[in-house]
């Protein structure tokens, strides 16, 4: 996507986002140039536990996100926020998955709220996630239900850089090798358990920082380089 796109869906969202909300002062915040070395790019790594798979009838049920400022995660603005649900739907069979329960989500905020100090966080920072797709798609149908446009934000997606530092752009990695766990494997990282939240943010920032070094071997050393 070239930046100039990314400009104006920026500006069409903005246009469609009453003053004053979370979206609104996110989209006022320039995303950072493409030119910015990667030793002092801003970036957030963001996790979401969810009911399911499609955003368009499933629920986010938590957010956990770690600020990754160049070579350095910060671990003091990490925070994990769940998210209360009042329609009456349980989190299902879901639970099996991510260990939230219905009684955990009564100590979350509204969705609303959760998505402010996201968006808060996010501001003039680029998203980093593993298979960011999912996280881009939830809180664009998230912003577009509670704000009335989607979330339009710059991409690392620490799954594609994975596929580029192990295959050719015509081969297909053996199933299984690009998953987050395998992926840190790969990079000498240590094991953490799956599906939660806060925990696969910070697993995600770690394999960033080692991914960043085998680019920058590479020669890369702009953000252009690793943005999606």
């Amino acid at each position: 996507m070239i930046p100039g796109r990314d400009r104006r869906r920026r500006d069409r969202a903005r246009r469609r986002v009453e003053d004053g909300t979370a979206l609104a002062r996110f989209l006022d915040v320039p995303a950072p140039p493409r030119s910015t070395p990667l030793d002092e790019a801003p970036l957030l790594a963001v996790d979401l536990e969810t009911t399911g798979l499609d955003p368009r009838v499933d629920r986010i049920l938590a957010v956990g996100f770690v600020p990754v400022d160049g070579d350095e995660i910060r671990l003091a603005g990490a925070r994990q926020v769940l998210v209360r649900h009042t329609d009456g739907d349980g989190v299902g069979q879901s639970a099996t998955v991510h260990g939230l329960t219905d009684d955990a989500l009564t100590a979350g905020h509204p969705l609303a709220d959760v998505l402010a100090v996201l968006l808060d966080e996010l501001a003039g920072r680029v998203l980093l996630a593993h298979y960011a797709v999912l996280e881009e798609e939830f809180l664009a149908a998230a912003c577009r239900r509670e704000f009335g446009a989607p979330l339009v934000v710059p991409v690392v997606d620490t799954l594609e850089l994975q596929r580029r530092l192990v295959a050719g752009p015509y081969d297909h990695p053996r199933a299984g090798t690009l998953r987050l766990g395998r992926a840190r494997s790969h990079h000498g990282l240590p094991t953490y358990r799956a599906h939660a939240a806060l925990t696969d943010a910070l697993a995600c920032a770690e394999l960033y920082l080692a991914q960043r070094e085998a680019f920058a071997a590479r020669g890369d050393r702009a953000l252009a380089a690793l943005l999606r």
